[in-house]
């Protein structure tokens, strides 16, 4: 009798401890993977000494020429194409390989490149890279390919929950230190809408840019190329390592095999682009400068080094400021100590953002809800996208003589705690030709009018919302305010 009851006081004693011990995994978890991001982390001195927005500028037409593309499908016959003509070096950093059959033309154009010479080198964030399922075979493929490497950006530690957001978002092509494609877009369907893709479209906006003086070390690519460099031997950059069995080996031969006849298939569609020269300085257009500009290599809260040069260019500025994000989350940490009323008089300031319909991404719209009066009522003029289709650009034009393009969003997450990386180019030109690429989506948008509605637009409607999605994204409000650090 008594050795039963000691028995089941141990068993309850276990059970506590089970307890105990999930209790305090959940606490460390929230500490070390949420909480800790409260923090935000000054610009340093040595940064902001080093910084100067005259650095942007210059006088005289340099080395770099510039390519806008707006249009989804032939941003991703750009890729192809530049993973085509590239000769020895591809260096590649993307956020996600998302689904569809355009991860898999552009695998295909990789794995063709590195048959024929080229070292392909391809960074990929280690938890949204997307190399699984269907695409698992291409992570055996680089293995065994003799030019070709893949590395993942800090994969998930459950030991180390704070590198669930040390996340990269950088998203670029860079070939042979000549030719370079930065933008907002994801490898998928969604983000190119190839003829085969029936479903909602991603828009973006993609910027090529053409080093025409390789002796010119000014040039943009050069800069670009290394900060490839230096996160590509990060300590954070990991290699993939798996045994590649027999049965993996199989696996590989099937899929690369599958992979050059999709791209064969496509550059046989595609000859006039894919297969002809074209004559890059023609449809370009030229630039005095480009600058690239990037967040630091920490972990934690890392230094805002993107947001820092935006708003100082914001303030700079001497008419007219233009936003475009997908997500418009302005937290208390990005605006106390960088903007404020005052550098604002007497400039007009444009967002371009989705609608309550178009978003896709409903925390982050949440987000955006908390901000949306406090921003109408700085006067700024808020334009909300009004389709099925979303927009997911991100863009900052400064007067008319700077844009700057890259994978920087208008948030917390974007000013602290993921890689980023823009281009900032002076180009009177390259503005205009922005402009052209914004008007479509302006035409489909609607001015939020100082009551918070829309202004009547006889042309353009208010897209319906389900009751369901508006439901949701006004409960989210509620709870993400506490957490909008992490979004």
């Amino acid at each position: 009798m008594m050795e039963n009851i000691i028995q089941a006081l141990l068993e309850i004693n276990k059970f506590k401890l089970l307890q105990i011990i999930i209790l305090v995994w959940f606490i460390y978890i929230f500490l070390t993977a949420v909480l800790i991001f409260a923090h935000t982390k000054p610009i340093s001195p040595d940064y902001m000494s080093n910084s100067l927005v005259a650095n942007f500028y210059a006088e005289e037409v340099g080395p770099d020429r510039g390519i806008l593309i707006d249009n989804p499908l032939d941003s991703g016959l750009a890729r192809l194409k530049i993973i085509n003509d590239a000769q020895e070096t591809l260096n590649i950093s993307y956020f996600s390989i998302e689904t569809g059959e355009s991860p898999n033309l552009f695998f295909g154009a990789l794995l063709e490149a590195a048959d024929r010479g080229v070292k392909v080198n391809l960074l990929l964030d280690g938890i949204f890279h997307g190399i699984k399922g269907e695409f698992k075979p291409i992570m055996y493929t680089f293995m065994l390919h003799p030019n070709m490497n893949l590395k993942l950006y800090e994969p998930l530690n459950l030991l180390k929950p704070w590198t669930l957001n040390n996340r990269m978002h950088d998203k670029y092509i860079i070939a042979d230190n000549q030719v370079a494609i930065i933008g907002g877009r994801n490898i998928g369907d969604k983000y190119f809408a190839p003829e085969w893709y029936n479903y909602k479209v991603t828009n973006d906006r993609d910027v090529i840019v053409i080093n025409t003086d390789l002796e010119d070390l000014t040039s943009v690519v050069y800069q670009m190329s290394n900060y490839f460099e230096k996160i590509w031997h990060h300590q954070y950059a990991k290699p993939v390592n798996k045994i590649v069995y027999k049965i993996r080996h199989r696996m590989a031969s099937r899929k690369s095999a599958e992979l050059k006849e999709k791209f064969a298939l496509a550059k046989e569609i595609n000859q006039d682009i894919l297969q002809k020269p074209i004559d890059l300085i023609d449809v370009s257009f030229p630039t005095n400068k480009i600058t690239f500009i990037h967040n630091p290599l920490d972990r934690f809260a890392k230094e805002p080094w993107c947001w820092y040069e935006i708003t100082q260019l914001m303030k700079y500025a001497d008419d007219s400021i233009f936003i475009q994000s997908p997500y418009v989350i302005p937290s208390k940490g990005m605006i106390k100590g960088f903007l404020n009323k005052d550098d604002f008089i007497d400039k007009e300031i444009f967002l371009l953002t989705n609608s309550l319909g178009s978003t896709p991404n409903l925390p982050a719209y949440s987000g955006y809800l908390n901000h949306r009066k406090s921003i109408v009522d700085k006067d700024i003029n808020v334009f909300e996208f009004q389709s099925e289709d979303s927009l997911h650009t991100k863009a900052f034009v400064f007067d008319s003589e700077l844009v700057a393009i890259g994978s920087f969003n208008l948030d917390h997450r974007s000013a602290y705690l993921s890689t980023e990386s823009m281009v900032v180019i002076h180009s009177a030109e390259g503005v205009k030709k922005l402009e052209e690429g914004l008007a479509s989506y302006v035409k489909e948008s609607l001015l939020v009018d100082r009551d918070y509605n829309y202004v009547t637009d006889k042309n353009v409607a208010e897209i319906p919302v389900h009751p369901i999605k508006r439901i949701i994204i006004n409960s989210l409000s509620y709870i993400v305010k506490w957490f909008e650090y992490l979004l």
